[in-house]
């Protein structure tokens, strides 16, 4: 496969693929440990809003109000978000790779990923991420969650490239089953080799 004539687009996750993710399970469980706070409450409050957070439906601090501050606290919601910010490092060899490969064939990066509009704008600030990924197809920006399809074809549609002319990037494989349904070139990140490997049977090296 020619990459400089097929491949025109890489669709990237961020949590799990360019960053760690930021409020998952095991941040949670920190969170629960340094704030003192019932585990499993926390966990059911989150499951039962986060969707909506991540949809762009709710801001943080409401967020906060459900799942934490829905009674009083000995801390403060700024020292919790504080807290929630902190969660997320960078996988520097993925960043690195995604950066040379758009530069060395012109590509088109759209992440598309699923996240509440204050964790996704401090994580792309912080870390960079708007300095190499030219649209941000985010869920607290567009209102479609992965799995659904609406998210992917909003991004085919806004980086105005077809299925085939997209690598899909992203650790869930559930996720990964739907852009491949609808025609993308599709790799389950599970580390840095194997992408790159994945990515060069593409042409992408």
């Amino acid at each position: 496969m020619n990459a400089t004539t097929t491949i025109k687009a890489l669709f990237l996750d961020i949590g799990g693929v360019l960053l760690t993710n930021g409020w998952d399970r095991k941040a949670r469980k920190r969170a629960a440990d340094t704030f003192n706070l019932d585990y499993e409450q926390l966990n059911e409050r989150h499951n039962l809003t986060f969707d909506t957070y991540e949809s762009g439906k709710l801001s943080l601090d409401e967020y906060l109000k459900r799942t934490v501050f829905y009674e009083k606290r000995a801390y403060t919601p700024q020292e919790f978000t504080q807290f929630i910010m902190d969660q997320t490092g960078p996988y520097p060899d993925m960043i690195n790779l995604m950066k040379d490969l758009k530069n060395r064939y012109r590509l088109k990066i759209a992440a598309v990923n699923n996240e509440g509009r204050e964790l996704n704008e401090h994580r792309v600030r912080h870390f960079g991420l708007h300095q190499f990924i030219d649209m941000f197809v985010s869920s607290c920006y567009v209102h479609f969650r992965k799995p659904d399809q609406d998210i992917f074809q909003m991004a085919l549609d806004i980086a105005q490239v077809s299925p085939e002319q997209v690598v899909y990037v992203d650790d869930r494989p559930m996720f990964v089953q739907v852009a491949s349904s609808l025609g993308m070139h599709c790799i389950h990140h599970t580390d840095y080799a194997l992408t790159k490997q994945a990515l060069a049977k593409l042409g992408l090296v």
